[in-house]
């Protein structure tokens, strides 16, 4: 008789755990999402981890009590694993999947077009082919666009420079965001008259020689926001304060790491921007198909204040354009 309750017991127990394990993967209790990185760098790392903010924050505000797995892959600046890794992502079956950066985004728009993908730290959707239209994406992908006042970042740089030599560019010619960047710098400085000097630099080790072959020959350097130049800006922001050079950046983030000043978009909170779209694609069901791309709430100025005085610049007199 013991022996058979025992047993009545365990079976019980087993049938109780494979109910609750049932309940759990079930898709109700939890969801999975799949996030892809381009490189590691601050303004693409905190995008990442204002988008798990935004995403909890909101779950959070709805009592919601699912909670979310993540699986974060980093490419490195990798093409061959973003290729990869994008392709692992899909064939995990994650109910969301999330691209930071262009290159990223696009690997995997190549994977799939049925699973629900947000992107963010992306400046032109449409162009970088991945919507339709920022209104109607009408493809599986929507998400933030962290295009900046281009035109109010080289105003900047030239209200902080000095000298009658032109303002410098230096990007990456291969990265599309750049590219669109640069375009939009040139349009403006030509509608105002401000003289540009504009270089590429493809790879690392081309930053550096690039750099001294234009320090001496310009007042203020503008980098967008580019890939390349984040990762490199440790050496940016060491040469062009021993030649006393304002450099203005696209993110806030680059100019912490060694540019001078910036007016731009905070990447926490875009991320959080997408964090919160992501709660309407994955607990409202709402479909990226018919979600508009939006843009950053606020814009901030940011002064790198030991930046400015070791250059010669009184932060107090650095201005919002």
């Amino acid at each position: 008789m013991k022996k058979t309750t025992l047993g009545v017991l365990i079976l019980g127990a087993g049938l109780l755990l494979a109910g609750c394990g049932k309940q759990a993967t079930s898709g109700q209790q939890s969801v999975s999402v799949g996030i892809l990185q381009v490189v590691q760098h601050g303004s693409l790392d905190q995008a990442r981890k204002g988008f798990k903010a935004g995403l909890q924050k909101e779950l959070k505000a709805h009592n919601s009590k699912i909670t979310v797995k993540y699986h974060y892959l980093n490419a490195q600046g990798d093409q061959s694993n973003l290729n990869t890794m994008s392709q692992q992502l899909v064939q995990q079956k994650n109910d969301l999947l999330v691209g930071i950066a262009t290159p990223a985004a696009q690997a995997l728009a190549k994977k799939t077009t049925t699973v629900p993908t947000l992107v963010t730290a992306v400046t032109d959707l449409k162009a970088a082919g991945l919507v339709k239209s920022d209104t109607k994406p009408q493809t599986n992908v929507s998400g933030t666009s962290d295009l900046m006042p281009v035109g109010k970042q080289l105003q900047l740089l030239k209200n902080m420079s000095t000298g009658n030599k032109p303002l410098g560019i230096m990007y990456n010619s291969s990265e599309e965001n750049s590219v669109l960047q640069v375009k939009l710098a040139k349009a403006y400085a030509k509608k105002h008259g401000i003289n540009l000097k504009v270089v590429s630099a493809t790879s690392t080790n081309d930053v550096a020689s690039v750099l001294a072959g234009l320090t001496g020959k310009i007042s203020g350097l503008y980098l967008p926001t580019d890939n390349l130049m984040a990762s490199a800006m440790k050496t940016i922001g060491q040469k062009t304060k021993a030649a006393k050079l304002p450099v203005v950046t696209g993110s806030i983030e680059m100019a912490e790491d060694g540019g001078t000043a910036t007016y731009g978009l905070n990447y926490y909170e875009l991320g959080e921007q997408t964090g919160k779209m992501a709660y309407q694609v994955l607990i409202k069901k709402q479909k990226p198909q018919t979600m508009a791309v939006q843009t950053a709430d606020k814009l901030h100025l940011y002064v790198n204040k030991a930046n400015a005085k070791a250059i010669g610049l009184q932060p107090s007199t650095i201005k919002q354009p």
